[in-house]
């Protein structure tokens, strides 16, 4: 068992009484394996490529599709200038890579054993634009709540979103064929963001990453790698259900979608947006859209990453990380030039955020590579490495929001509400407080603070529940540095409650927006939709 700040590590027997080429080898866990360094090096850049193939290729449908397949009829784009065109017009793409290289960069200037806060701290204080998990994750480092803490459902309602399992790739390409070497690196970084089920969306796209470089069977990928994720886990039980999807309708994909689409899967329970909505951003339903991809793509690139970008919802991040497992696969030098000859021109351009190419990643995440083959059990000459293959091992059983189940959603009616201002239950623009009833253990309250996205201004909004002293809400105009909820407490006693806003620092001129909120009860029940 892996448990975090004491690593138990399955060391494989060191017998190497049969070293035959990578090619040859029958690849059984706790097996030594060989390859050439050369091999080892093509897969890395497979893995990288096959991501910026795939993020392009479903780019412009992302999030357009949402509870519905991409019909057959829409037309996805894919020609030699479009990754060029991405470079330039639309960079912010591609931060499915460049969230990865934050964490790269801080393995090659700090070493393997960097401190997790080296990590949150490059995240936190980055320039670039965030969402969900990972934008909950930045606010509270900003202010005060450290990894792990930042990344537990108790501080972060995006908990079991998709954000780590889009950036866990770096974790599974540095440890080729090591899949719990894997998990250590996947636990210290992906607990920054997400918790339970989320985070275990980034342990399993790491682990299927991990043993790309050492199976050639996409299903055996699948499988092998579902072991290190806990059976009680509900992650799990969504990643199993959609192999029976696939057992049970070989050959249509679609029957596959309609039956996860028809569980209890599709339903998202904890993400603000994704309550009562189509919007679905948890890592579950994505990832299962990842497998539908692998296991229809049957090893083909081009069916595996349309199945997985039609599949809806993240579609430009699923089809990126099915493709990047699939290229590790593959290798680089076996990705159809149709494919590749695309990411050619731009493989020495630094991607927006950061001074790294992927020519440097590819460097970058192989030098990795050696050093962790080196520390767990392997060893490189001149030519060629020797790696010793890790049995997988379950991860520890972790589930956010227990008995935490939304009942009611408050929204604005159709057309003008507050003074003509569209979408808005009720606005502050001054000191006197206003109050929220509701009922339950919890509530999260949807709103923003409207000014100039350049002013240097942070607001203070004080949530009292109950007439108790309450939690003080930096308000930032920089969306960068804020969350994209005013206020959340989920671990409220039962009963009926008020709760009262105050803005304590108000500025003319701005407001304080509320636009939702969403009442949390301890058992699941139909969720009622209020329009005020």
């Amino acid at each position: 068992m892996i448990m975090r700040n004491k690593i138990v590590f399955i060391l494989v027997p060191l017998i190497i009484a049969a070293i035959t080429s990578c090619g040859n080898v029958d690849k059984k866990d706790g097996s030594i394996i060989t390859m050439t360094k050369a091999e080892l090096l093509d897969k890395v850049k497979g893995g990288w490529a096959g991501q910026a193939i795939g993020v392009t290729y479903g780019g412009p449908t992302e999030f357009r599709y949402l509870s519905r397949m991409i019909p057959d009829t829409v037309e996805i784009r894919w020609d030699k200038e479009l990754v060029t065109f991405f470079y330039d017009k639309a960079p912010g793409l591609y931060d499915d890579i460049y969230m990865d290289l934050t964490f790269v960069e801080i393995f090659d200037k700090e070493g393997l054993d960097a401190p997790v806060e080296s990590f949150a701290n490059a995240f936190a204080y980055a320039d670039y634009m965030l969402w969900h998990a990972n934008q909950a994750a930045r606010y509270n480092i900003l202010n005060g709540i450290q990894a792990p803490a930042s990344g537990n459902w108790k501080n972060n309602m995006h908990a079991d979103d998709i954000d780590f399992q889009i950036e866990a790739d770096f974790a599974g390409l540095m440890t080729p064929g090591m899949i719990n070497a894997a998990m250590i690196y996947a636990d210290r970084i992906g607990h920054i963001m997400n918790y339970g089920d989320g985070f275990y969306g980034g342990a399993y796209v790491a682990a299927m990453y991990s043993l790309a470089f050492i199976y050639d069977d996409v299903n055996k990928i699948v499988n092998e790698a579902l072991k290190v994720i806990p059976e009680e886990s509900k992650y799990y039980q969504c990643m199993q259900d959609v192999i029976s999807f696939h057992k049970k309708y070989p050959d249509d994909w679609k029957k596959a979608w309609q039956a996860i689409d028809d569980s209890e899967w599709s339903t998202d329970l904890h993400c603000p947006d994704g309550i009562a909505s189509p919007f679905n951003i948890n890592a579950t339903i994505n990832s299962s859209y990842v497998l539908l991809g692998l296991l229809y793509g049957g090893g083909e690139l081009e069916k595996t990453l349309d199945i997985s970008t039609r599949a809806g919802q993240d579609s430009d991040c699923n089809p990126a990380t099915a493709a990047g497992i699939l290229c590790t696969m593959m290798g680089y030098d076996n990705i159809p030039d149709y494919w590749i000859d695309p990411i050619k021109p731009v493989e020495d351009r630094d991607f927006a955020y950061t001074t790294i190419s992927l020519n440097d990643v590819y460097d970058m995440s192989y030098r990795h590579a050696l050093k962790v083959i080196g520390r767990f059990g392997g060893k490189a000459d001149e030519e060629s490495v020797q790696i010793a293959v890790q049995v997988p091992e379950a991860l520890p059983l972790e589930a956010g929001f227990p008995n935490v189940f939304p009942a009611k959603v408050t929204r604005p009616a159709t057309g003008d509400n507050t003074e003509g201002r569209r979408g808005i239950l009720f606005a502050l623009e001054s000191d006197k407080p206003e109050t929220i009833e509701f009922s339950g253990i919890g509530i999260v309250i949807k709103g923003s603070i409207a000014g100039e996205p350049e002013m240097e201004y942070t607001g203070e909004l004080e949530v009292s529940i109950d007439g108790e002293a309450g939690r003080i809400m930096k308000l930032p105009v920089d969306y960068r540095k804020r969350t994209d909820e005013l206020y959340w407490n989920v671990q409220i006693p039962d009963g009926d409650h008020i709760a009262e806003l105050r803005w304590l620092n108000p500025v003319e001129g701005l407001s304080i927006n509320v636009r939702s909120y969403i009442e949390f009860k301890s058992e699941k029940n139909k969720i009622i939709v209020d329009y005020k």
